[in-house]
């Protein structure tokens, strides 16, 4: 196997279990950490919808955020009335109800090592969506290049950090574009799954600096609607999680100048 990190389609001939195949719960002394999720991003709604397994226990969530603040969200460890599959993104709960289709591609992958273990992770976008989503008797149809897809799975060290921010948006030119920035995972300066998408083209970013504060990551500024939150400490687990939705302005590393912007920054500090 050539050595470790790897970006794009060299990726499935490295001889690695990867998903949708079956991962060895174990590698080393280190559990298979594995999650999926969907955002969409736009400038009067935003969402997500996820699940992840750790040493194959569950936690699924979902959130809705609104440009005046408004957040509905949920994380549970049982079904929760979500459907999270290739393809797919649905919430049956209760006032909220999201029934989204996704028109999935192969997207950007990368493996990357970790200690001696390895991590993948494979990024889409923009992903079109339809579908539609409810809020209580508030109804939002959906068409259109909004979605982002994040997959990742591996063997990450027992303390894990990470900054990492993902959009979709319009260049002053009128060219559609897209981002996957991050810090502390899948962060070498080549190979890594830093990504800018213009007109639905990949190309890789350079190193991602990010505000502690998460206000702001390279040029471009961020202004946050609201966030979801979560500081569990569960016997030897431990995580710090906070991802604001919000707002974007600046310009994207290509020198690319947002007209409009909308996604998310993210931290998350976990022992796992």
């Amino acid at each position: 196997m050539r050595p470790l990190p790897v970006r794009g389609a060299e990726v499935r001939g490295l001889g690695l279990p990867l998903p949708p195949e079956r991962m060895p719960l174990l590698h080393g002394r280190r559990p298979l950490k594995r999650w999926r999720y969907v955002g969409l991003y736009r400038p009067d709604l935003m969402l997500c919808v996820g699940e992840a397994r750790v040493a194959g226990l569950p936690q699924r969530w979902w959130a809705l955020a609104m440009p005046d603040g408004t957040l509905r969200e949920r994380t549970t460890s049982g079904r929760g009335g979500i459907d999270l599959a290739a393809g797919r993104a649905r919430v049956d709960a209760g006032q909220v109800q999201i029934d989204l289709t996704l028109d999935e591609g192969p997207g950007v992958e990368v493996a990357s090592p970790s200690g001696g273990s390895w991590i993948w992770t494979r990024k889409q976008a923009p992903v079109r969506a339809r579908g539609n989503v409810r809020l209580g008797d508030r109804e939002w149809a959906v068409d259109g290049e909004e979605a982002f897809v994040d997959e990742s799975a591996g063997y990450h060290a027992r303390h894990t950090v990470w900054r990492w921010s993902a959009g979709i948006g319009r260049t002053v030119d009128g060219r559609s574009v897209a981002w996957n920035l991050v810090d502390g995972v899948h962060d070498a300066d080549a190979h890594s799954e830093r990504t800018v998408w213009v007109g639905g083209e990949p190309s890789e970013a350079p190193p991602a600096t990010f505000a502690e504060d998460l206000s702001r990551v390279g040029e471009l500024a961020f202004t946050a609607w609201c966030a979801r939150e979560d500081h569990t400490r569960r016997l030897i687990f431990r995580s710090h999680y906070l991802q604001p939705f919000g707002s974007f302005r600046g310009e994207l590393p290509g020198g690319l100048r947002l007209e409009s912007g909308h996604g998310v920054m993210e931290w998350h500090d976990v022992l796992w």
